[in-house]
């Protein structure tokens, strides 16, 4: 999605629980919708100089939010074995001035993209799937240019489908229904009368679209909605009890409220602004740091399917999740390995209007660790906040290390 087309949706997008300037929304859009900008090549990290080895890691976060440019509030969870640590700083509720907490409901942006994983490679565990499953084979109703993308294509970010988040048909339907509950299908056919960007498997992209296939897939083997799958492959197992994947705007209570900075008007919530159905499976999903702790460690360590899958699924290609993560990252199947200098750790990260995720696991799953900011953060801002998000992957690195030791 071109910056220019994510702007116009500023124009006509309505303001829930409080009212939002106009321009405000302009701002956010600007910035990114459901996802970060999506970029390709190899893998990448940021120079900096290396923090001290002696960090202080709540003192960080009090210095995040302190920042020009920086989110109310950021909470990291940090898991050793059996030892968790909360460490958080700022509010998640600038009205209420409610501290930031570790049972707050947030949206997870696309985090999300390794719950479609998690489905997918256990449906291939139980023989439902396979990685060499064609988009023809279970999805023959869309265009047959795109019919020999294979789930394990689609899970790696190299199918070569285009993007519905670019179509500016997708940018009018959102720009004036922000509050719509549109199926998948409907969202993927904006583009269906386009033809792939390039060969299958020759390129990383990564795209909305893609884990919309994981899911839509997943549908067409099982006969079940992606999220009773959701429910009984992934947070049952894992036991989540406090995630899952709305249709609607709402966030359920005790609320980590999402900002955007407002140059003229200062921060605004922009918690609800969209449906949960307008991203669905790659960045719909809704959960709490602590869930998303235990997802994490669940996920890495293999959990939910076989070490032989995830030797599969851990065949890294160049290509880095949106927005980077900490360190050298490299893509996998709905997973990411960030090579930081403390040690190596997969996991993913996820951005989205008012909130920055990161999660992070050892492969055994001893070690674990997600940061969470209220504010959405990324490598294509500038100034102020372009500084605030360069400070955050230094956090992020620095709370690997602190899981690392």
């Amino acid at each position: 999605m071109s910056r220019r087309d994510i702007g116009a949706l500023g124009a006509a997008a309505r303001a829930h629980r409080r009212p939002i300037r106009m321009p405000a929304i302009a701002s956010i859009m600007a910035l990114a919708a459901f996802c970060v900008l999506v970029t390709s090549g190899g893998a990448i990290g940021f120079a900096k100089a290396p923090p001290s080895s002696n960090t202080d890691l709540e003192a960080e976060l009090r210095g995040l939010v302190a920042m020009p440019g920086g989110p109310p509030g950021v909470i990291a969870v940090v898991q050793r074995g059996a030892q968790l640590r909360v460490y958080a700083a700022g509010v998640s509720d600038l009205r209420k001035r409610t501290p930031i907490r570790a049972f707050a409901h947030m949206r997870i942006a696309s985090t999300a993209k390794a719950f479609s994983g998690a489905v997918a490679l256990s449906l291939v565990q139980r023989g439902v799937l396979s990685l060499d499953d064609t988009i023809g084979k279970w999805i023959p109703k869309l265009p047959r240019a795109w019919a020999a993308v294979t789930l394990g294509e689609a899970l790696h970010h190299t199918s070569g489908l285009p993007d519905f988040a670019e179509s500016a048909d997708y940018i009018a339907f959102l720009t004036k229904h922000p509050h719509a509950t549109p199926t998948p299908l409907f969202l993927v056919n904006f583009v269906a009368n386009r033809r792939l960007a390039f060969k299958p498997g020759t390129r990383y992209r990564y795209a909305n679209i893609d884990n919309f296939i994981v899911a839509l897939m997943a549908q067409a083997a099982t006969g079940r909605p992606y999220e009773r799958l959701l429910a009984s492959l992934v947070y049952r197992p894992l036991h989540l009890t406090a995630t899952s994947l709305p249709r609607g705007f709402e966030i359920p209570s005790p609320v980590m409220h999402g900002y955007q900075l407002d140059p003229a008007a200062g921060p605004q919530d922009v918690s609800e602004l969209f449906s949960a159905a307008l991203s669905w499976a790659s960045g719909g999903m809704i959960s709490t740091p602590l869930d998303l702790n235990r997802f994490i460690r669940g996920y890495i360590a293999a959990k939910l399917f076989s070490r032989a899958i995830q030797a599969d699924q851990l065949r890294f290609v160049p290509g880095e999740s949106g927005p980077p993560g900490p360190g050298i990252n490299l893509a996998g199947l709905a997973v990411f390995r960030y090579s930081t200098r403390c040690g190596t750790v997969y996991g993913h990260t996820g951005n989205i209007p008012g909130y920055t995720q990161f999660m992070a696991a050892t492969l055994d799953g001893s070690r674990s660790v997600t940061v969470s900011v209220n504010e959405q953060l990324n490598q294509h801002q500038t100034g102020e906040q372009l500084a605030a998000f360069e400070r955050l992957r230094e956090i992020e690195e620095d709370a690997v290390c602190a899981a690392l030791g």
